[in-house]
């Protein structure tokens, strides 16, 4: 057996495969852009196949590059978390369209079992709220509306995306991991397992659900590589992110600007409770034992960046929004809401509309574009907040995703937050959390703890806005914000 570590990386835009090495070094990546669908307002979908066969084809370009299968002791997989998939278990073949996590069909459903007072006794429970983001809501839509799911009876087979990938490489095992688990809506937080409860609520059957397991150990094989290789690590990817930017203490926490932004904080062995409109999760299981993070989700960030070029064509890239932020002292007085999606933490306002407030004619596609990359450290000052209301403050932030590569994003996180922030030299850290718990589950390493090893070194940003500039943005932020809900209320 060989020591590299091969990462599948399912993220909601693009697949990616990466290998490591014991160290933490990238030997070698292919991703390949991952097809959006949108067939009405507020419905994102993904084609299952699509998924597969992407990651198929990224995990073989890299085996290709390690030089053969031999030469990979595990494979560790992450994915987009709350994106559900339906599909045949006696054929394999998908049953529906994937429903995205950024997916709002089911709001109805969620509204209505608000109004009969379930929220209170779902978060107790799960630790989660009642939104179309959780799959057990997208779940109770599509058994509601697409009869092929009951009419396939016990052929059917659900799974976040993790599950999917492991039962296609594996030939039918169907599993989940503990923390992918944890965001489904279904599973009971303190015991780790599904909740009958929960299935009756969301009308889920219970015979169509993988069987939950830790995020490190040995969970079956391989043979679609050129030859046999374990798969070893799992974890959906914003915990993988914690994990990769060694966030193992009470209180570290890691915030990830991808296609949605994300805050963890290490919350330990403990099940925490928000009082504030958080979520509480599974951070990682090993030997059945589980560490718990509070969570705040934004489900607008890089994606934003994707709207002002192509259906706003205000910029040709991304690239140039760092230099189009630079050009002007300010904002103008111009402030983005970008709830595009609806709102996450900390308001939770599914129907929520996206605004860009403060026009004038004085204004230029400059002061939109920082608008925009403003709002990234205001929602994340947002979700400060309410952890901190939550006896949970940060003193500091680690950060990463492929916004942030932006310096300029970087700086104003740190001026906006008014503490350091911390971004890693190699910024994939989805894909090096998950490498860390393959590492773990095949023995390289003995503990996540030991595994901290293969974690980069990190370059810091320290505050250095005025005050009164800080709360004058602030001000502004709030205000505006509270326009939109008070919009969509009306």
């Amino acid at each position: 057996m060989g020591e590299m570590l091969l990462v599948i990386d399912e993220g909601t835009t693009s697949t990616r495969a990466m290998l490591f090495s014991p160290d933490g070094r990238v030997r070698a990546s292919h991703a390949i852009a991952l097809t959006q669908h949108y067939p009405a307002h507020g419905l994102v979908e993904h084609d299952a196949n699509e998924i597969w066969s992407h990651s198929l084809d990224c995990a073989l370009a890299v085996v290709g590059k390690a030089g053969g299968p031999e030469s990979i002791a595990a494979i560790g997989i992450t994915n987009q978390r709350e994106t559900i998939v339906f599909w045949d278990r006696t054929t394999g073949e998908p049953l529906a369209p994937a429903i995205v996590w950024q997916d709002r069909r089911s709001a109805a459903i969620c509204r209505r079992l608000k109004e009969r007072g379930e929220e209170p006794g779902v978060q107790a429970r799960t630790g989660l709220l009642l939104d179309p983001y959780f799959s057990g809501t997208k779940i109770a839509w599509a058994m509601e509306h697409w009869p092929q799911l009951k009419g396939a009876g016990d052929r059917l087979a659900i799974g976040t995306v993790e599950s999917w990938l492991v039962w296609k490489l594996t030939g039918g095992l169907h599993v989940t991991d503990a923390t992918n688990a944890s965001r489904t809506l279904l599973m009971a937080l303190g015991s780790g397992s599904w909740d009958d409860g929960l299935l009756d609520l969301f009308g889920v059957p219970r015979t169509a659900l993988p069987r939950i397991v830790d995020s490190a150990g040995q969970f079956g094989t391989t043979k679609l590589l050129g030859g046999e290789i374990p798969i070893c690590g799992l974890a959906g990817d914003q915990q993988a992110a914690t994990i990769g930017q060694g966030c193992f203490q009470r209180g570290e926490a890691k915030g990830t600007y991808g296609t949605g932004a994300f805050v963890l904080a290490n919350a330990g062995a403990t099940p925490p409770s928000s009082r504030n409109r958080l979520l509480a999760t599974v951070l990682w299981q090993l030997d059945g034992r589980r560490a718990y993070a509070l969570e705040g989700a934004v489900f607008v960030a890089g994606s934003l960046i994707q709207w002002l070029r192509d259906s706003l064509g205000l910029i040709g890239s991304a690239d140039e929004t760092e230099k189009l932020a630079r050009s002007v002292s300010d904002n103008g007085g111009v402030y983005c809401v970008p709830a595009l999606a609806g709102l996450g933490a900390p308001w939770w306002e599914p129907e929520a509309r996206a605004a860009i407030s403060g026009l004038s004619f004085a204004t230029g596609k400059r002061h939109i574009v920082r608008a925009a990359l403003e709002s990234q450290a205001l929602q994340t000052h947002d979700l400060k907040t309410a952890f901190a209301a939550d006896g949970a403050d940060w003193t500091r932030l680690r950060i990463d995703g492929g916004m942030v590569c932006n310096d300029w994003i970087a700086q104003d996180m740190a001026d906006m937050l008014g503490i350091p922030v911390d971004r890693p030299v190699m910024p994939e850290t989805t894909a090096l959390g998950a490498a860390m718990l393959a590492a773990r589950g095949c023995g390289i390493f003995t503990s996540l703890k030991n595994a901290d090893a293969m974690r980069s070194a990190v370059e810091t940003f320290e505050p250095k806005l005025d005050e009164d500039a800080r709360q004058a943005r602030l001000a502004g932020w709030q205000a505006t914000v509270k326009n939109v809900i008070a919009h969509r209320e009306r």
